[in-house]
């Protein structure tokens, strides 16, 4: 095992001046405060189980204190991870806040529904730290997100405010090897974004040496030819060059407006967490890795030259004093009440205090009456018009995604848009799904409309650890951040089916807490969901369904530019009094042939919208019809027909004369044969047959 001493390089020439660039003083301070708070976590905390995630920052902590006393413009933001709390510090967290978070009690950075190292900061007076989360790697697509808003911001609303503002990204030597890395260094590079990459290598991911993370263990040498990338890399261990580089990655991004990727030795000088007993190192190992604790460096580069023994040692007093004192009022913080732990999964009456567009512009409220106009048109020209319509009236809608631009989108949904309204406002992204719904987060919370797209469901596989932190970020932050977008995505069935361009599977969305869900079946109800979406304040997946975009039946009258639907709202596509058919998207057509072909009396409910989904005109029919079919395209297994039929069957069982029942898909991929797609779809005559099965019970 190699000494860490030999492996930190010195890449810079090594002065004793003290660099005025920096309030030493104050550096000193806050890596006390931030070695106080983890000792006092490990002995005393944790023992008493009032911090239950423990992750030290120590051999981190210098470097990191250095590198946000460089970030002072109001529009600046990092994205860190489980070992940033010295940054956090630096940008002016309170330290009861920082202890009360982490003993899981009311306010702070969650109320009490994360884990206290998952951090986030808004900060409308100075630089902000984009919610953090569990995941590894899951930071730096959002940062890539808000440094394009910041650069959209500044050249295409022409707001000066957001002149050499940057978002710096924090990760350690294994999250190197994430796809969100890769996906956001893309992103940055090919974009041209004021984005700060600063990996804090200590040579291990938990106990995998970073030889498994990338080639050579050095992630700035392996970038060192990537076009449009600055790298630097060096000792974060030493207070004079640690503090040359990051004055120079940070100057190199506010001057340029473009990335720079800054890797900097550091060692880890607990486990990875308080748990990790390091077993896996060696003694000389470990050893070495204290030698190099930048703590005396930089108590040897202060003092006398700065200050004298004295007040260092008042600094560390100061420091002690005041997590002594925070930590009483921390502990004096109750926990939050439970009944409120529901609160803020979607926007409720007080805004979120960043993210999103309410309280920042004016979009009218709409008009829920829908006034037709022209001649009938398929759900595409309805969709192209809508966006068209907001883009012209928000300044702050952005639509994106592969092949969207130019060539108008795979369903030419986008065509003609490009053209219209410029590359900034309507353009196409890498083919990296994390990196189309990351980057999304990140500009919704800088204050941007970003309207995705997914080229098919199945490819929203990538992206679904961004989908899942996207919905919870309102709840887990306590209404502190939100990201409101609207992702378009096309699901089902066309002429054929396959395993890759047919799948639905819309219950993994609704099974994602925070995400609205909405499956229109035609043109009308695709404006009017589309619209309240655009003019809302939560993230909403608009499912298109890939056989309607252009069918006949889904056909209607353009609504108006006005027209809003709101959410849950089911429509009775039919009406009588014999049986209740629950469906939506594709399966209402062929349930309203079924339904006249069945000569019987039978309420067709198209929900329209799975989340909210509107279960009182559900149950209201079914105790007027006594009898429930729920139709779906997606698999039967743990579809969202089974939660329908659990409700009906809870709420409405004396009022049912037959069993409730549901036609669906077998639990197999989309066939791609026709014969062999229509014979698991379930078809009208198949519908028919069970209207009268359940009809004669």
């Amino acid at each position: 095992m190699p000494n860490i001493q030999a492996a930190i390089e010195i890449s810079h020439p090594q002065h004793n001046h003290i660099d005025s660039a920096y309030d030493w003083k104050r550096v000193a301070y806050l890596m006390h405060l931030s070695r106080e708070l983890d000792s006092l976590e490990e002995r005393k905390l944790v023992p008493e189980r009032k911090v239950l995630y423990q992750f030290s920052a120590r051999g981190h902590d210098m470097a990191q204190v250095l590198l946000g006393t460089q970030l002072t413009h109001q529009h600046d933001a990092i994205c860190g991870y489980y070992r940033s709390r010295p940054i956090l510090l630096t940008l002016g967290v309170d330290l009861v806040e920082a202890l009360g978070s982490s003993m899981a009690r009311s306010g702070g950075y969650s109320d009490g529904r994360d884990i206290g190292v998952v951090f986030n900061y808004p900060n409308k007076n100075g630089p902000s730290a984009l919610p953090m989360c569990g995941g590894v790697g899951a930071q730096y697509t959002p940062t890539a997100g808000w440094a394009q808003a910041l650069k959209y911001h500044k050249e295409t609303l022409q707001d000066k405010r957001y002149d050499r503002a940057i978002g710096v990204v924090l990760g350690g030597d294994a999250s190197v090897a994430a796809n969100g890395f890769w996906s956001a260094l893309t992103i940055a590079t090919t974009q041209k974004l004021p984005m700060l990459f600063y990996i804090e290598d200590n040579g291990y991911g938990i106990s995998v040496p970073s030889e498994f993370q990338t080639p050579g263990a050095n992630i700035a040498a392996n970038l060192a030819s990537f076009t449009n990338l600055k790298t630097l890399s060096g000792d974060g261990t030493n207070p004079v060059e640690a503090s040359n580089l990051i004055k120079e990655a940070v100057d190199y991004v506010r001057e340029w407006d473009g990335p720079c990727l800054l890797r900097l030795k550091v060692p880890r000088l607990q486990g990875h967490s308080l748990q990790d007993t390091q077993a896996y190192k060696s003694e000389d190992f470990v050893k070495s890795e204290w030698e190099c604790d930048p703590l005396p460096k930089l108590k040897s580069h202060l003092v006398p030259s700065l200050m004298d023994e004295n007040e260092w040692s008042a600094i560390g007093k100061n420091a002690s004093d005041a997590v002594e004192v925070a930590r009483e009022k921390a502990e004096a913080i109750a926990v939050s009440k439970p009944e409120s732990v529901t609160h803020y999964v979607f926007s409720e009456a007080e805004p979120q205090l960043m993210g999103g567009l309410r309280g920042d512009a004016a979009l009218p409220s709409g008009d829920p009456t829908p006034r037709p106009e022209g001649s009938r048109i398929n759900m595409v020209t309805a969709l192209r018009k809508t966006l068209d319509h907001e883009l012209t009236l928000n300044p702050k809608m952005v639509v994106f995604g592969e092949d969207v631009g130019p060539k108008g989108g795979v369903h030419a949904v986008t065509l003609g848009l490009n053209e219209k309204f410029g590359d900034d406002r309507v353009f196409d992204t890498s083919l990296s799904e994390e990196g189309i719904i990351g980057r999304a987060v990140g500009m919704a919370v800088a204050g941007l409309l970003p309207v995705p797209e997914i080229q098919f469901r199945k490819y929203a596989e990538p992206a679904i650890e961004q989908i899942n932190d996207c919905g919870s970020m309102r709840w887990r932050t306590h209404n502190r951040f939100a990201a409101p977008m609207v992702v378009r995505m096309p699901i089902g069935y066309y002429k054929r089916g396959d395993p890759w361009h047919s799948q639905t599977n819309e219950v993994q969305f609704v099974h994602t807490p925070g995400w609205k869900v909405a499956v229109p079946s035609n043109a009308e109800d695709i404006v009017g969901l589309l619209r309240s979406a655009l003019r809302g304040d939560d993230p909403v997946m608009m499912l298109e369904h890939r056989a309607m975009l252009d069918d006949p039946w889904a056909r209607r009258a353009y609504p108006g530019d006005d027209y809003v639907l709101p959410f849950g709202q089911a429509n009775f596509t039919k009406e009588g009094d014999d049986i209740t058919i629950v469906t939506w998207g594709a399966m209402v057509k062929r349930c309203e042939e079924a339904a006249v072909a069945s000569g019987r009396g039978v309420d067709v409910i198209d929900l329209r919208t799975l989340v909210p989904w509107d279960k009182e005109a559900v149950l209201n029919s079914v105790r007027k019809t006594n009898r429930c079919l729920i139709v779906h395209e997606d698999l039967r297994t743990g579809g969202f027909g089974g939660e329908i039929a659990a409700v009906v069957a809870d709420e409405t069982f004396l009022d049912l004369d037959a069993p409730v029942s549901r036609l669906t898909m077998p639990d197999i991929p989309s066939p791609h044969n026709a014969i062999l797609l229509n014979s698991v779809l379930p078809d009208v005559e198949t519908i028919r047959q069970r209207i009268d099965e359940l009809c004669t019970f």
